[in-house]
This record gives C-alpha cells, structure tokens and sequence, in this order.
C-alpha cells in the first residue's frame, strides 16, 4: 500500500536557544549556527518533497528556506504546526531561557491541562487539540500514488505528534500531561534533528 512520508524537522539552533534574551515566540531568529544547520537539513533529501509544511514562526522558516532554494518548484504551505507557548509572551519580554526557568517548573509542575498562563498563552489541552488537528490534516495527503512531505516545526510540536502516535490518542488529564513531559525530557528533540512519520491510509507510525 502507497505510504505517506512525513519529514519531520525541528528548526535550527535560535537565538533562545543560545541563551540570547528575546521578546516575541513568534520572531526569534536562527543563529550562525542555526542557518549552517538549516542547509545541511537542505543537502539531507534525496529526492524533492511534494509539499513543503512550515510553522508560521520566524525560526522554522528560515529552516526550511534552504530546502525551499534547491527545490523552487515545490509549493510551501503554512500551517499552524507553531511551538506550544504556555507563558504568556508579554511576561517573558527581555528574559532569556535561564531568567525564565522558574516560571517553566511551576508550569509544568502543576500539572493542570487547562491552565493558561496569560494572554497569547495556550492550554496543554488546546495544545494538544492543535497536534491532533494537524495529524487529521496530515492524513488527507496521502493517496494512491504515496507522498513525501517536509514539515518544519519546532521540538515540543514534534515530540507531541510523535507521542500520540507512539502512545496511541488518549484523553489528556494531569497524568498524560506528566507523561509527556517526562518523554520530552528525556528524549528531547534537539535542534536541526526530527523523525519520519508515516500513514498507510489507516494509521500511523514512526521510523
């Protein structure tokens, strides 16, 4: 059966992840480093995608921009596969990723799916929703012929799609949400670095 192939890759390393202080999720950009990892993800396809998925975010898609420069004829779509923001952005303005560690342990300390944080903030529970949404969407790709997608995202997005695919869809309460932070501890999804997922017109899985 036709297999729909999925190209899953975290963007690059950003200027949050350098320990840099930023004001805006949305537009941090990809470091020196960042775009050398970008173009090396550009050399690592064998053969062009038929659609190019981007994140709405600055990061991603200055990732995905090499790929998009050696094949000029494959469309890029941008769909809201966005990093789960659970601070409200306005609080974290100038802090770096160190300066906001305590407000990221409460956080997930607490174990509450529905909390939101402030304004622009999200739920564990509408974040989730979100990923499901995109596996949904994800499924109507795939048809007789098979397909091959690329999606740059970013690494609790992807290690969220991974975990529902890996554990099977479940109802999101404080224990799956300990879960899954347990598995993006353990197994982060590091920058430049993804997985496949694949769907055979009746499921999922990853290689």
């Amino acid at each position: 059966m036709p297999l729909l192939r999925v190209l899953c890759f975290r963007h690059g390393e950003s200027a949050a992840n350098a320990g840099h202080a930023t004001s805006d999720p949305a537009s941090i950009p990809l470091t020196e480093m960042g775009e050398q990892q970008a173009q090396a993800i550009s050399q690592r396809f064998s053969e062009s995608p038929a659609i190019v998925i981007c994140s709405p975010f600055l990061r991603a898609q200055q990732t995905a921009a090499p790929t998009l420069i050696r094949f000029p004829a494959v469309p890029r779509d941008i769909w809201p596969v966005q990093e789960f923001t659970y601070l409200a952005p306005t609080r974290c303005v100038g802090t770096s990723a160190q300066q906001r560690r305590p407000w990221v342990d409460a956080y997930w300390n607490a174990f509450n799916p529905t909390l939101v944080d402030g304004p622009g903030a999200e739920s564990f529970s509408a974040f989730i929703e979100r990923v499901r949404a995109t596996l949904n969407r994800l499924r109507m790709l795939h048809n007789s012929s098979g397909a091959t997608a690329a999606m740059f995202g970013h690494g609790q997005f992807l290690q969220a799609m991974r975990w529902l695919i890996l554990n099977g869809d479940r109802g999101i309460d404080a224990d799956s949400m300990r879960s899954f932070r347990i598995v993006d501890q353990r197994s982060p999804i590091h920058n430049a670095d993804g997985f496949v997922a694949t769907f055979d017109g009746w499921s999922w899985s990853v290689g």
